[in-house]
């Protein structure tokens, strides 16, 4: 585990709006004059690098994280781990938050943020826990489902490496940057509606050199946007959602699999809620289960310093309730 590091939490609300870009008279979006920089915050004149969390359309909750980091979009960068989107109340406005942050921010794509890509082009069924409607129904949809679908599957950056899910342990940061170069090349040309048609499913379940077409860009899809479990050998295992005692007998969380090639670096990475906030020297996951009751969490790369803010309680339950969603499934 990383060593004492400073956390800053604060509550949502009425400090959020604080920060939030307000429309003027012209139809651009203003943002506020930079506050005060809080305590223990390093020099404005250095830039600082957050990882955050899966946020998952809870767009306040962003909000007043970023007013707790006293993010500067002049010099700070954003680095999200996915899914952006999806089970929250506001993936709409986070969609375009995120996009017009311009080089300020940088997303990988996470499974949700797929999922809403293949269910705008009708290639899957809306499900009883989605809240994308204000997304579909928004009036600049496809600019933003197509900002989305050029998003990088994993972005590699100094001794970092930013990845939804996770890797696969035969990987090497320059296989996994290839990989999923292929996968981004396809999203981002003209065959992605091809693409996104025949992504579902879990087979095949390991990788392979040889494999070639649509279970090769599958096989790179789901580890890097679902992974948790696999064996030492690479076979993935996609049923299991909980906390790492449960693993499926000869399965192992990904990033404790002994000999992984990607070891070397440290993997930024979100997507598995119930293992909640998790680091290590070569780990930051960093979902912390806002939209089911957790927190959002951000680590500023310089230092590690850990920042959060609490899930606004009633954002699940009011959705819950508006759409009579069964038990979630994480």
């Amino acid at each position: 585990m990383i060593g004492r590091h400073s956390i800053t939490t604060v509550s949502r609300g009425a400090r959020a709006a604080q920060y939030l870009p307000r429309e003027s008279c012209d139809g651009q979006m203003r943002w506020p004059r930079p506050r005060k920089q809080p305590a223990g915050k390093s020099s404005k004149n250095a830039m600082a690098t957050y990882a955050i969390g899966d946020v998952q359309g809870c767009f306040e909750e962003l909000q007043a994280l970023l007013g707790a980091i006293g993010f500067d979009r002049g010099k700070d960068r954003l680095w999200f781990v996915g899914d952006l989107v999806n089970r929250g109340p506001a993936s709409l406005a986070t969609l375009r938050f995120v996009r017009d942050l311009g080089e300020a921010a940088l997303t990988t794509l996470g499974n949700h943020d797929l999922h809403l890509l293949a269910l705008a082009h009708g290639f899957v069924k809306a499900r009883g826990d989605d809240t994308l409607g204000d997304v579909l129904a928004a009036p600049d949809r496809d600019s933003l489902l197509d900002w989305l679908r050029r998003r990088p599957m994993l972005h590699v950056e100094a001794n970092y490496v930013l990845v939804h899910a996770g890797l696969l342990p035969q990987w090497d940061i320059v296989t996994a940057k290839a990989l999923a170069g292929e996968v981004e090349a396809e999203l981002r040309g003209p065959r992605h509606r091809e693409l996104l048609a025949q992504l579902y499913g879990s087979r095949p379940d390991r990788w392979s050199d040889s494999l070639r077409g649509i279970e090769r860009l599958r096989v790179i899809v789901n580890a890097m946007t679902r992974l948790r479990f696999c064996t030492p050998e690479g076979v993935m295992e996609f049923s299991t959602k909980g906390e790492t005692v449960k693993a499926p007998p000869g399965y192992l969380p990904w990033f404790e699999v002994s000999g992984r090639k990607s070891a070397d670096r440290t993997v930024v990475c979100g997507h598995w809620s119930a293992l909640g906030l998790h680091t290590a020297p070569n780990l930051l996951a960093l979902d912390s289960g806002c939209v089911w009751g957790g927190k959002l969490s951000a680590i500023r790369l310089e230092d590690r310093r850990l920042y959060q803010v609490p899930c606004a309680s009633s954002a699940l339950v009011e959705s819950s309730a508006a759409q009579a969603l069964p038990t979630p499934q994480r």
